[in-house]
């Protein structure tokens, strides 16, 4: 008799036991593949995300950047306004007194002591040794009374700030 029940449970589903297997696993397929796929739009939407926050991230570094040299040079420029006032104002002397050629020293004191002041620093003196580093030989001369590869004169002078040489000096150097 209980084999008659079974019967009459699968005739009554309309289903025969195979397909009802099949169907489980097909909506058990079915709720998996939707979790992935609600899965894979949370990762996309993060990407998404992360891609936006990167590139704001760079526009605001880059534009930070510029704000900072801006501010950089407008400190230098600052320090260097005085210098530029004096060579206007010199600009307009007479040039035949002798307070004129007193105002052109003080001027190039000035500068002098502004640049300084800004970390710049002279390079290439005449003694020192031949470094093509910080020197650019233009001439060799000999000169029994230097040593071999000694700046024996300065043509133009050079100059660094730290390790940065933003000028060579270029120098007449002694074999």
């Amino acid at each position: 008799m209980a084999e008659n029940e079974k019967n009459v449970d699968v005739e009554a589903s309309g289903e025969k036991p195979a397909a009802k297997k099949s169907s489980q696993k097909k909506s058990k397929y079915q709720e998996e593949i939707a979790v992935l796929k609600e899965e894979i739009a949370k990762q996309k939407d993060l990407l998404l995300r992360t891609a936006a926050e990167f590139d704001n991230y760079k526009r605001r570094t880059t534009e930070q950047s510029v704000s900072a040299a801006e501010y950089v040079k407008a400190g230098m420029l600052k320090k260097l306004l005085p210098v530029f006032d004096n060579v206007d104002r010199a600009a307009l002397a007479d040039k035949e007194s002798a307070d004129y050629a007193k105002g052109v020293e003080l001027t190039v004191k000035m500068l002098t002591e502004a640049v300084t002041e800004l970390g710049m620093v002279e390079i290439g003196k005449v003694g020192e040794a031949f470094d093509p580093k910080f020197h650019e030989a233009v001439m060799h001369i000999d000169d029994e009374s230097l040593g071999e590869n000694v700046i024996s004169q300065v043509l133009q002078k050079g100059y660094k700030i730290g390790d940065t040489v933003i000028r060579p000096a270029m120098v007449a150097v002694a074999n």
